[in-house]
């Protein structure tokens, strides 16, 4: 049993197709995916999915890379109250695809911090060349609070320890089986089975053998098979521990 803790399934490249895609989880034993929202416009599809579709949940969030109006914490309060809507995110910060005075990209992750903590529900953190910062806004703001996770985890073991002291996850995808991701491969034997969820960040970031294609949530199954042989377990146990991590990090009942 396994669950994809992170996907884009409005996306048009997913969306068009949901339920070829549903039928592929299923046959992989991939039970349920969390669909994250990236921007406040297009969050109705995001909510809509996650409505039609008992196994399907969504988050509400402005990714760092969207340059729009910043959201308020009222804002994502009030959308995050939608029972569907298990986390806030994704957030975070990323310097790898912006560059300049990019002190807004800190100021709408310290409000999705905020309103994570008026609301209660976990935090999905995306950090891309700007770990030092992430880490210290998280201590700052309080994340610690109610936790959370590190999507589409490619830092190093020290960015992984300080995340988990404040209570977060640890989330691999596609990325962890790629040839040249050496550095990660060793995080992914290191963090404890406990502390770590699976993901596919589709339609982006297919795992070997689809690497260059479009990825989709049934592929998480390569993910954890990968971290399986890193660590010389069974899928099994991978599958088993990062789907009761799923459910305890977002407060639900497992099926």
């Amino acid at each position: 049993m396994l669950v994809d803790s992170h996907c884009h399934l409005d996306f048009p490249e997913l969306s068009e197709n949901l339920g070829s895609l549903l039928e592929n989880m299923k046959q992989n034993d991939v039970v349920a995916a969390l669909c994250v929202g990236v921007n406040l416009e297009d969050f109705p599809r995001v909510r809509r999915i996650a409505e039609d579709h008992a196994n399907i949940y969504a988050s509400v969030g402005v990714h760092p890379d969207y340059e729009v109006e910043e959201p308020t914490v009222e804002e994502i309060t009030a959308l995050a109250e939608h029972p569907k809507v298990i986390a806030i995110g994704e957030t975070g910060l990323d310097y790898f695809r912006l560059k300049g005075d990019l002190e807004w990209q800190r100021t709408r992750f310290r409000n999705h911090i905020r309103a994570a903590r008026r609301t209660g529900k976990p935090l999905i953190i995306h950090t891309r060349e700007a770990s030092d910062d992430t880490l210290r806004i998280m201590e700052e703001e309080g994340a610690i609070e109610v936790g959370g996770v590190m999507h589409c985890f490619t830092e190093s073991w020290e960015v992984a320890k300080a995340a988990m002291e404040m209570n977060f996850y640890i989330s691999f995808s596609g990325i962890v089986t790629f040839k040249k991701a050496l550095e990660l491969k060793e995080v992914a034997k290191q963090v404890p089975l406990e502390k770590m969820l699976v993901e596919t960040d589709s339609p982006y970031l297919a795992p070997v053998p689809y690497r260059g294609k479009t990825n989709q949530p049934a592929y998480v199954r390569n993910v954890a098979e990968e971290i399986a042989s890193l660590r010389g377990i069974t899928l099994e146990e991978v599958g088993s521990a990062t789907t009761e991590n799923f459910f305890r990090l977002f407060r639900l009942e497992k099926f």
